[in-house]
């Protein structure tokens, strides 16, 4: 019951993390950002998103296509 308990924590860690960088990007005007740093915000925000998809896959055993 305790591991449940972490892993719950841990994936609502993850997603707390995924929506305050979708926050973060949603508030800004993309226009007004310099390309190489909206870049970087999107590799950010695709890599938060790939660890988490990966941390469900591995709870749930189920795998991702081509994995």
């Amino acid at each position: 019951m305790v591991r449940s308990l972490e892993v719950v924590m841990e994936w609502g860690s993850a997603l707390r993390e995924l929506s305050t960088a979708i926050d973060h990007l949603a508030v800004e005007d993309p226009s007004e950002i310099p390309r190489l740093q909206l870049a970087e915000q999107l590799i950010e925000l695709h890599w938060q998103m790939a660890r988490l998809q990966a941390q469900i896959a591995r709870r749930t055993a189920v795998r991702a296509p081509g994995a």
